[in-house]
Parts: C-alpha cells; sequence; structure tokens
C-alpha cells in the first residue's frame, strides 16, 4: 500500500482524509487528566477506531508535582486497558509512551540515564510550561539527541513565546527537534494565534507528527469536525512519521 492509499475513508458515509495511528492522547484510566475509569477510556477508543484510527499511541503525563508516573505504571494500565479491548472485541493497536513535562526533574532522569518512554524510532514526547520557554530546552534537546533519542515538542503551536518569535521554532528544529501539532488547533480549539500558528508550521512542511492530543469525548467532536477543514487534508497529505508508524 502507497503511503497515502489510506487516506481516504472506505465508508460509504464519508471520503474524509484519516491517519491509521495517533501519537499524542491520554486514554490510560485514571492516570492523568485524561479518561477518568475504563469505561471512558473504552469510549474514546472506540470513537478512534470509528474516524479510521488503527492504533494509538497513548501518552500518560509525567509531571513530578502533578502526575508523577512510572513506566511501571504506565506499563501495567496499558495492560488493563489492552485486556478490555480483547474482551469488548475493539480491533485496534495500543501501545503507551509518555509526554513528559520539561523541568529540573526530567533533566535529571536524562543526565542519571534513568528509563524514559518512547515511540516508534526511539522518538520521545515532552511538553513545556505554557507562559515561557523552558530554561533547560536547549540543554535537554542535545541530551536527548546524544543519547540516541529523537525529541519531539509536543503541540508547539500553543506556546504563546512563539505567536511572534517563529525564528525561535526555526532553531528548535535545527538542533534537531521535532514538531507535533494538535489537530484540534486546526480548528481554533485553542485560540486563533495558535490556530495561526499551527497554519504557518503545515504551509511550510515544518510539521513531523499530527496528533489529537485527546483527553475526553469533547476533544474527539471537535477533531470529526477539524477532519473537514482544508488545513487538515494538508497536514494529513505532508510526510508526516504518523505515516510510517505501522498499525
Amino acid at each position: 500500500m502507497g503511503i497515502f492509499d489510506f487516506l481516504k475513508n472506505t465508508s460509504s458515509t464519508s471520503q474524509l482524509p484519516i491517519l491509521l495511528t495517533d501519537v499524542h492522547s491520554h486514554l490510560l484510566p485514571g492516570i492523568d487528566d485524561g479518561a477518568r475509569d475504563l469505561n471512558e477510556s473504552m469510549s474514546m477508543i472506540e470513537e478512534f477506531y470509528e474516524m479510521g484510527y488503527r492504533k494509538l499511541i497513548t501518552t500518560p503525563h509525567i509531571m513530578q508535582d502533578y502526575y508523577p508516573n512510572t513506566p511501571e505504571l504506565i506499563r501495567q494500565k496499558l495492560d488493563e486497558t489492552r485486556g478490555e479491548l480483547v474482551k469488548r472485541k475493539i480491533d485496534i493497536t495500543l501501545e503507551a509512551a509518555a509526554e513528559y513535562y520539561l523541568d529540573e526533574f526530567f533533566l535529571d532522569k536524562l543526565k542519571n540515564k534513568q528509563e524514559l518512554m518512547t515511540f516508534h524510532d526511539n522518538h520521545l514526547l515532552f511538553e513545556m510550561s505554557f507562559m515561557s520557554e523552558s530554561p533547560f530546552l536547549k540543554e535537554a534537546v542535545f541530551l536527548l539527541r546524544s543519547s540516541g533519542k529523537i525529541p519531539v515538542l509536543a503541540h508547539v503551536e500553543r506556546y504563546s513565546y512563539y505567536f511572534k518569535n517563529f525564528q525561535d521554532i526555526e532553531d528548535l528544529l535545527e538542533r534537531g527537534c521535532f514538531l507535533q501539532i494538535n489537530i484540534n488547533s486546526l480548528g481554533g480549539y485553542y485560540g486563533k494565534p495558535s490556530q495561526l500558528l499551527a497554519q504557518r508550521l503545515i504551509d511550510k512542511e515544518m510539521v513531523h507528527l499530527l496528533g489529537s492530543d485527546c483527553h475526553n469525548s469533547q476533544h474527539l467532536e471537535i477533531i470529526r469536525k477539524v477532519r473537514q477543514s482544508k488545513y487538515f487534508t494538508k497536514a494529513v497529505n505532508l510526510a508526516l512519521i504518523n505515516h510510517s508508524i505501522e498499525p
């Protein structure tokens, strides 16, 4: 199958472009600010399946002060959720990585070579404060690259300090940091500035990964609408890493 052969839903009700693989979500039950319990996890996963997704790489928060999750706990929740998928005969592949918050605790994990949860070809998803760029950013990108990991900045379009400093994003790319944008940003869910920045990144083909960042069913309702937009189609037709991750 060619890289874009799967981009159209083959159902009789829709010819909208789809992704087979999502790389950013919060679907494991009771582990962060995403799914509250197993039933909510199942409900959201079923909605992903209905939209044509066949693989979900869910990424629970790891944030020292709020969500001090560990690889062991994440794997435990993953096994629990996979077991329920089998019981309900939902034919979708579920894997887990993490969304790390970039602070001094994360930097210590890097320096001490602690286990870090990655996906695909050693990609690591991380986020920062929405108010100010992390003072550890450049060092973290260097350490990740030096250890053979590919840093992926989550929802780059949502950081307000990049709205008028596009050159800082270009600098990140030059340092080897990959960029992920949220689908819902394309519909203005996080505000007009985020929408415009996401569109600019797509126009310049600077997007490596497209993610749902799904926390709840409301997010999925908006994704259904955004799938009809010009920029979603344009994003899906980029050479996204999503397309390289087999379901």
